[in-house]
C-alpha cells in the first residue's frame, strides 16, 4: 500500500464525509501547480476521478471544459480503502442522510380547545392539581378513563408528564409538570 501524504490524507477524508464522495473543495491553500500535481498523483493512482460536475446542483468544479461544462473530483471506492474506510460504510450513511433529510417533519399534536382534553389538562395545570374526583366531575368519565387520557392522549401523544401524590386531606392529586 503506498504511503498518503498529509495533503492527500485530507482530500479523501473531507471527500468522504461529503455527498456523492465529492472531493471538491480541495483544502485551503492547495491550489495552482500544486494542487494539478497532487491531484494527477491520486487520480493516477486510482483515488480520485474526474467526473462530469453538476453545475444545476452547484457541484465545484475542478476543471471547465469548455461549452460552460466541467468537471468535479470524486473519491473511488479505492481511495476510501486507501484510508481505511469500507466503502460500503459510507454508501450506507449517505443513503441513511438521504432518507432522513426526505422523511417528512414530524408534526406535533396540539389539543383542541373547548374539549374534554382540554378541560382535563387545564385542571392538571392549575398549581394546586386536581383530585380524580373533581377530574370525573368536570369531564364526565370514569376513573379508568381519566387514568387513560392522562397515560395515553397526554403523556404519550402530547408529551406531558404527569404526576400524582398523596396531599393529606385531599388524597391523590395530579399534576402536570414540565419536562427538564
Amino acid at each position: 500500500m503506498a504511503k498518503l501524504t498529509e495533503t492527500q490524507i485530507r482530500i479523501l477524508s473531507a471527500g468522504a464525509q461529503r455527498r456523492d464522495n465529492l472531493a471538491m473543495p480541495l483544502p485551503k491553500g492547495l491550489a495552482g501547480a500544486a494542487a494539478k500535481m497532487t491531484v494527477g498523483k491520486m487520480i493516477e493512482r486510482g483515488w480520485l476521478e474526474e467526473v462530469d460536475a453538476d453545475l444545476r446542483r452547484g457541484e465545484p468544479l475542478w476543471r471547465e471544459t469548455g461549452d460552460g461544462h466541467g468537471t468535479t473530483l470524486m473519491v473511488t471506492d479505492a481511495g476510501l480503502l486507501a484510508i481505511g474506510i469500507e466503502p460500503v460504510v459510507v454508501k450506507t450513511m449517505a443513503a441513511i442522510r438521504e432518507h432522513a433529510a426526505k422523511a417528512p417533519a414530524v408534526k406535533t399534536p396540539k389539543p383542541r380547545t373547548g374539549t374534554k382534553q382540554a378541560m382535563l389538562i387545564a385542571l392538571l395545570q392549575a398549581p394546586e392539581g386536581a383530585t380524580m374526583e373533581a377530574i370525573m366531575a368536570a369531564t364526565g368519565w370514569q376513573a379508568h378513563s381519566a387514568r387513560g387520557a392522562m397515560s395515553g392522549a397526554l403523556g404519550k401523544k402530547l408529551g406531558l408528564v404527569v404526576i400524582s401524590m398523596k396531599e393529606e386531606g385531599r388524597g391523590r392529586v395530579y399534576r402536570v409538570i414540565r419536562p427538564d
